[in-house]
């Protein structure tokens, strides 16, 4: 067993840190440690935090931890921020809203950047959401960048999607384009002490009953105002309800097969795209066909691949 596998499974934090970095950065090692903590995951409950920007995401989460500690809950928290396609850097905003939980020995609380990735989420993101899991937390809260009309990655890990939402945040209607109510299982809506709030849960309800009119879990709409403290035992109680129904009807199975299904095919895509970076640092020949116009970029890509495949298979000894 991996070393950092062992002293997770023993709940040392310093151990889960160290294994967050370790497959953040890509390590040699990485898959191995995910593969032997595997067995250890499947008990906590993903919870996805998305919506715009401004929402109140990240107060929400910040009030919503201090609600489950006094439910006696441990909390593991992944809270995504976007990198400048600049500097490479990432304002980890969140951990500045949640730092009166850093001495709380019942959460955890990891920030990290996109780094490129267009989703909402970061590449990692399922990885530590996995060792959290693995570690033992009775809840993970995983809140993302803020959707815009594509930033759709919660989908692919968390049980119970919770869709934040605010008065004046413009016509709920662009709300919908995103594809979020084929997504949500529960909207909040935060701030629910500013003007615009009737109309809001007005427009939510009549789309529902456009697009879930007939569909076995209606998603429930609540209010909130987070900074407040109103609203948030409400919040968990739907979130439960959801997770409830969820395992009985099977759709947690369903969708955890479905993310398992994806995994596999992104860590296949994400090592063949290494290796093929790597081979292709030795071949730069076609760097020039492409150039001078004695190839087309299509014809050159299908002749790297097949090149590195066919080296691929000699060395394994399989060559014609």
């Amino acid at each position: 067993m991996h070393p950092l596998a062992e002293r997770l499974s023993k709940k040392d934090e310093r151990a889960l840190a160290k294994a967050i970095s370790l497959v953040e950065n890509d390590a040699e090692d990485k898959l191995e440690l995910l593969k032997d903590i595997h067995p250890m995951t499947g008990r906590a409950h993903y919870i996805g935090m998305t919506g715009s920007p401004g929402a109140g995401k990240s107060s929400l989460v910040n009030r919503l931890i201090t609600y489950l500690r006094k439910q006696n809950l441990t909390v593991g928290v992944v809270a995504v921020d976007p990198t400048s396609p600049f500097s490479g850097g990432a304002l980890l905003g969140d951990r500045v809203r949640m730092a009166e939980h850093f001495t709380d020995p019942g959460v955890f609380i990891r920030s990290m950047g996109t780094r490129g990735s267009l989703g909402g989420l970061s590449r990692t993101t399922k990885e530590t959401v996995r060792l959290m899991d693995a570690f033992g937390f009775d809840v993970i809260l995983i809140e993302t960048v803020g959707v815009g009309q594509s930033e759709l990655d919660i989908m692919k890990i968390a049980d119970t999607i919770a869709v934040v939402l605010n008065p004046g945040s413009g016509d709920v209607v662009q709300v919908f384009k995103a594809g979020i109510m084929e997504i949500a299982d529960l909207f909040v809506v935060n701030k629910a002490d500013l003007p615009g709030v009737p109309k809001l849960l007005a427009e939510l309800e009549s789309m529902l009953d456009l697009v879930k009119h007939d569909a076995p879990w209606r998603p429930p709409i609540v209010k909130a105002i987070s900074v407040q403290n109103l609203g948030l035992e409400k919040v968990w109680k739907r979130m439960k309800e959801h997770f409830e129904y969820s395992k009985a009807s099977g759709e947690r199975d369903a969708r955890r097969k479905t993310s398992l299904e994806r995994e596999v095919i992104e860590v296949v895509h994400a090592e063949m795209m290494k290796k093929l970076m790597e081979y292709e640092e030795t071949e730069k020949g076609w760097v020039e066909e492409v150039t001078s116009g004695s190839i087309d970029p299509y014809s050159a890509a299908v002749k790297l691949l097949q090149n590195y495949m066919d080296g691929s298979l000699e060395r394994k000894g399989m060559g014609r």
